[in-house]
Formats: structure tokens, sequence, C-alpha cells
């Protein structure tokens, strides 16, 4: 079966990890630093702050913000769950709002609707690392005093303009598990060009302690350390930064290959009755998935797929529909429309040429 996505690691990062174990120190150290060093010069920030996954990086990022109980955050509900439990986790609600039906990332228009004096942040996701529309975002910020925090998850060097994302709002946060653009087997970032912003969350990923371990070892007095802060225990490991440099080193061929099999899957699905192909920014957009949507049984399309060795996903399952969710529930037209439409298809950059062609051959065998 044709999976839908997979890392690609290999002997590099292998050894890399090998490295980390010969030195003695497992946890958070100089690798860390090195890696946040060379995330920030591909993203271009002042500041990159690692830590353990992507979900922390969203929690820890509102949580220096001061975001908590009573506070509200518009959240589009078409996300993973990660999403919106790090706003449950922080204390504050969130407000769902709807998603624009070409390209599936946040409607602004529906965002300015659901501004109000409880709002204190909007986080947009940038779905399927298709940037979302920043200018407007901005405009927000300026005229109703909210932090706009990003869920760029997917979007691990895409850019907005001529600008990498994660170097121009407030705070970004971003994600490195295993099947994301680069891993670092588990992890997650929060950038910020705010000094102020990055030495808070600094502290809050290692406990609120003031100086982190590696660099208390370095000094005189090693024992010793102020806690300034609440926090969280969320810092990356050396093992992990160790697997994510090699990944950076790989990114760009990642990407156009990645970009690639994106082009030639539209070339091969356009025009086909039945299909829907959501806006794409091949020049711009990192593309972490490869969504079409379809008319008909999308479950009979995955089944028939299934059959021909093609796994299928769906991403994702709005989270105003769930259970645990229900007390948020809003009416979201468009949201509710794509829900039964949206079919994931197989992307990942081992992918063989023999496999793009299954992938094509068996979506238009069916649509035959």
């Amino acid at each position: 079966m044709l999976s839908l996505s997979r890392p690609s690691i290999g002997e590099e990062e292998l050894k890399a990890v090998g490295e980390v174990f010969k030195s003695g120190w497992l946890g958070m150290g100089a690798t860390v630093k090195k890696f946040e060093d060379e995330l920030k010069q591909l993203i271009g920030v002042k500041n990159a702050i690692a830590v353990y996954t992507g979900t922390s990086a969203l929690h820890i990022a509102m949580d220096a913000c001061g975001i908590g109980r009573g506070d509200e955050v518009i959240v589009p509900s078409l996300t993973f769950t990660a999403s919106v439990q790090a706003i449950i986790m922080c204390g504050a609600s969130p407000v769902f709002c709807d998603v624009c039906e070409d390209t599936l990332n946040m409607d602004i228009d529906d965002v300015r609707k659901k501004i109000n004096k409880k709002t204190k942040a909007v986080m947009p996701v940038h779905f399927s690392g298709l940037a979302c529309d920043m200018d407007a975002l901005m405009e927000l910020k300026a005229g109703h005093g909210v932090r706009i925090i990003e869920d760029a998850a997917h979007a691990v060097g895409s850019s907005y303009k001529g600008k990498k994302i994660g170097s121009i709002g407030d705070i970004t946060c971003f994600s490195f598990d295993p099947i994301k653009n680069i891993t670092c087997g588990e992890g997650g970032a929060v950038t910020t060009n705010d000094d102020g912003l990055a030495d808070t969350i600094m502290k809050k990923r290692i406990l609120g302690i003031d100086k982190e371990t590696w660099v208390r070892y370095k000094e005189k007095r090693s024992w010793f350390y102020d806690v300034t802060t609440s926090g969280f225990r969320y810092h990356m490991s050396n093992i992990n930064a160790a697997i994510g440099l090699e990944q950076l080193k790989k990114f760009g061929r990642f990407n156009e290959r990645k970009k690639y099999i994106v082009k030639k899957y539209d070339g091969a699905f356009k025009g086909i009755e039945g299909i829907k192909i959501p806006h794409r920014n091949y020049e711009e957009t990192a593309p972490f998935n490869y969504i079409i949507m379809v008319e008909g049984s999308r479950q009979e399309i995955m089944d028939f797929l299934e059959s021909k060795g093609v796994g299928t996903g769906v991403h994702y399952l709005p989270n105003h529909t769930q259970q645990f969710f229900k007390k948020y529930y809003t009416k979201l037209p468009v949201t509710e429309k794509v829900e039964g439409a949206i079919l994931t298809l197989p992307l990942y950059y081992d992918m063989k040429e023999g496999d793009v062609e299954l992938v094509i051959a068996s979506v238009k065998e069916w649509f035959r």
C-alpha cells in the first residue's frame, strides 16, 4: 500500500544522533542552539526557540502572550485538533471561523465578524503550506489590538509576498513531527522578532528557569538557578535537534521534489469532471500534503484507490463537530460543504515516478 506520507531519513541522521550519544549530553544543549540558528537563517527571523512538539509551540506561545481564562482565540475549524487543544490548554475558548473554498485557509471576513472585546488572538493555519492573507491579518492586529499567532505546522519554508512564513506576524509556531516538511523525530519551534517575547518563551520552555542547564554547566556555580516565571518541560533534546539539522540540509531538494509531484498531479487532474483542485501558489508554497475535492461518495473513491494500492486520507475532520468541542459549535457553511469532499492523496519526497503514475492512473480510472 502506497502510504500518504512518510519521513525521508537516512544514514546522515543516524550518524548525527550517534554523535550526540558520544557526547553524553542528550538533553537540550549546543546541538539545539545550532538547530535554532540554522532555522533562523532559513526563515529570516531574529529568534527561533525549539520545543518538544508543534502543539507545545502553540501552547507556550499563547501562554507567553498572556492568553488565559475568559479570553477567546479565533481559529478555523478545518485544522488538526492540536490547534484547538492548545487553546483549551491555556484556559481560553476557541471561536471557530469558516474557510475559503478555493484555498481552505481562514475566511478573514468571517474573522472580522467574530472579533469582540474577549478576542485576544487570531490563529491562522497555513493550510497545506499555502500562506494565509498576512496583509489582512496584520490589519486586524493594528485595528483591534489582537495577537496574530500563526499555526505554521504545514508551512516550513513557505513564503508570503517574498517573506518567509515565520518572519511576518507576532509569533509563529512550527511542527517537525515525522511527516512534516522536515522532521526532528518529534519537535516544534516558535519564531518571533520580539526579543522580549522570545526571552519569556525560552524561560517557559524549561520550567521558568532563568538559565538553561547546558549554559549553567559552563559557569562556576553550575548548581545555581532562579525560577522567574511559570513554565513547562517543553524543551527540545539534542537528539531531536541532531535529526533536524540534517533535515535542514536536505530541505531544498525535499521541497523541489514535492513541488514537482504537486504540479504533475494538478496537470493530470485538471479538467476532470468530479475533481476540484484548490488554489496553489507554486512559487511560494512548500507543500505539506496534496488535497483535492471530489464529487460523489468519497468513501467509495477511497475504497477503490485502496484496492489499487493507493493510500488516502482526510485532512481534516472539522473541530466544531467534534464531541469535546460541541459547546463551541457554530454554523460554518463552507467548512461543512467541503468536509465531505476533501481527499488527501500520497505526497512525500521518496515517491518514485511509478508511485506518482500509479496515483494518477488510479484516480483517472475511477473518474472515467
